[in-house]
């Protein structure tokens, strides 16, 4: 059996986009700074005019999934990294905005194959929002390195898969239907 599993280097070929909610900007700025500083050090050309990283900046956290989705679904990166932040609030908002955005990034990666990294911060207060982007530690550091992994492994799962090609008769020996549990009076399972 193959063991997979991402690595941080021979990333000179690796492509990202990052998406950046406007919204809250004194933490995602921090986040996105952390993140290309993380990519930097591992090789990647974070400038924008470059051809391995191409950034874009949205109203806020929710419509983060919509254009991670686009730019997973264009075939031209390796992995999507969403930077955001939401904040508590007095009123609900907070818990239907980090549902929705959390869900919605989530599908992304689903639905496209395409890794989509959730860098969105979800604070009660601002204090800790700041905290969690330069003041203790920056977590854009590590949605950074879960890109470059992710980028690398999914790199290795896609060509293991694409060079293993399908036998027919391998198909005729797997059962065509699962076999049926049913329980007896005492709660066993019976086949």
């Amino acid at each position: 059996m193959t063991i997979f599993e991402g690595t941080f280097s021979q990333t000179e070929s690796l492509r990202f986009a990052i998406v950046v909610g406007r919204f809250n900007d004194l933490v995602t700025t921090r986040l996105l700074e952390a993140c290309q500083d993380c990519l930097k050090r591992h090789g990647i050309n974070v400038d924008p005019h470059g051809t391995q990283v191409d950034y874009a900046w949205v109203p806020g956290a929710f419509e983060l999934p919509l254009v991670a989705r686009q730019f997973a679904l264009s075939g031209r990166y390796d992995a999507v990294i969403c930077l955001g932040a939401v904040i508590k609030g007095q009123t609900p908002h907070f818990d239907h905005v980090s549902s929705e955005v959390s869900k919605g990034i989530a599908a992304a990666g689903f639905q496209t194959g395409v890794p989509v990294i959730f860098g969105v911060l979800t604070t009660d207060t601002m204090q800790q929002a700041l905290e969690r982007a330069g003041i203790k530690s920056n977590l854009g550091w590590e949605y950074g390195m879960s890109a470059l992994e992710m980028a690398s492994l999914m790199r290795q799962v896609k060509g293991s898969v694409n060079n293993q090609q399908f036998n027919p008769s391998l198909s005729s020996s797997l059962p065509h239907t699962l076999p049926v549990s049913h329980s007896d009076s005492t709660g066993n399972n019976v086949h």
